[in-house]
C-alpha cells in the first residue's frame, strides 16, 4: 500500500522551482550583463586570436540564451505536470524556495567556472581589478537567495499552496525569455553581420547599395550598424556578402544590443 501511494503521489515543485531559477538567473545575467551594461560578452575573457572576432561572442551570447530558453521550458512543463501538488500545506515555501536555490545557485556556479576556474569571463572586462566585483555579485545573487531559500526550507512543512506563486513564477520566466529576446528601446538601426573575407571596403560598396548611413561598426568590420530606410531591400546584402541582417529579435537579443560593445 505504501508503495502504490509513494507512486501515485503528484510530483514535487522542487525541481520545476529549481530549473526555472537557473533559466532566470540565466537570463538575469544575460539581459543585465550582457545586454543592458555589456560589460562583457559570454567569452570576452578569450578574445584572443578568432575569438576577437564579434560574429563568434555574438554566437556564443545566443547559443547561451537558448539554452535557458531550453532550461525555462523544462520547468514550465516539469511545473505544469506538478500542478496537482501545488495545492498541498506548503507547498508555495517548497516552490519559492526551489526557485531561489536555482538562481542563486546559477550564479554561484557561473562565479566558480566561468570567472575563476575557465577564465571565459569576468563580472566586469573593463576594470583593472575584476576580483571585487566578482565577489560581490556573488554574494548579492548566488549566497544571498541561497541563504533566503534555506531558511524558506526551514518552515516549508506550513504556509499555503502554491498557486499564485507558480503563476507568479512561470510569468516571470516567459517575460524574462522575451525580454532577452528584445532589441533595445529606440534601437532602430540595421544590423548587419557580413562573412569572413569581406574587408571594410566591400562592405561600405554593399551598404550603398541600399544607401544606408553607418553608424558603427566593430573592430574587425564583421558587424555594422546603418540607418537605412524601412523600405529598403536587404537582397543585396546578403548577395554582397551579407550572413545576418536584423531589424529585430531575430538576432538572438544580443546582436542589437552590441552598440557600445562593438565600438
Amino acid at each position: 500500500m505504501a508503495a502504490s501511494s509513494h507512486l501515485t503521489s503528484p510530483p514535487s515543485p522542487g525541481r520545476p522551482g529549481f530549473l526555472l531559477g537557473l533559466a532566470l538567473g540565466g537570463f538575469f545575467d544575460g539581459i543585465l550583463l550582457h545586454q543592458v551594461l555589456q560589460w562583457h560578452h559570454l567569452l570576452s575573457g578569450l578574445d584572443d586570436g578568432p575569438l576577437r572576432d564579434l560574429r563568434l561572442q555574438i554566437l556564443a551570447d545566443g547559443l547561451f540564451h537558448a539554452a535557458m530558453y531550453l532550461v525555462a521550458a523544462a520547468g514550465l512543463l516539469l511545473l505544469w505536470r506538478a500542478r496537482a501538488a501545488l495545492g498541498q500545506a506548503g507547498a508555495g515555501r517548497r516552490l519559492l524556495a526551489a526557485v531561489l536555490a536555482g538562481f542563486g545557485g546559477w550564479h554561484v556556479l557561473d562565479t566558480l567556472l566561468s570567472h575563476w576556474l575557465t577564465g571565459i569571463h569576468r563580472v566586469r572586462m573593463d576594470v583593472a581589478d575584476p576580483l571585487p566585483w566578482d565577489l560581490l555579485w556573488l554574494a548579492l545573487f548566488g549566497l544571498l537567495p541561497l541563504a533566503a531559500a534555506a531558511w524558506l526550507r526551514r518552515g516549508a512543512a506550513r504556509g499555503p499552496g502554491a498557486g499564485v506563486a507558480a503563476v507568479a513564477v512561470a510569468a516571470l520566466a516567459v517575460v524574462a525569455g522575451l525580454q532577452a529576446a528584445q532589441p533595445p528601446a529606440g534601437g532602430d538601426d540595421l544590423l548587419v553581420v557580413f562573412r569572413p573575407g569581406v574587408g571594410a571596403a566591400q562592405a561600405m560598396a554593399v551598404l550603398g547599395r541600399i544607401d544606408a548611413r553607418v553608424v558603427w561598426t566593430d573592430r574587425g568590420g564583421a558587424v555594422w550598424a546603418v540607418k537605412a530606410s524601412p523600405q529598403a531591400p536587404v537582397g543585396p546584402l546578403y548577395r554582397g556578402g551579407a550572413l545576418l541582417v536584423s531589424r529585430s529579435a531575430v538576432s538572438l537579443g544580443c546582436l542589437s544590443w552590441s552598440q557600445r560593445a562593438g565600438r
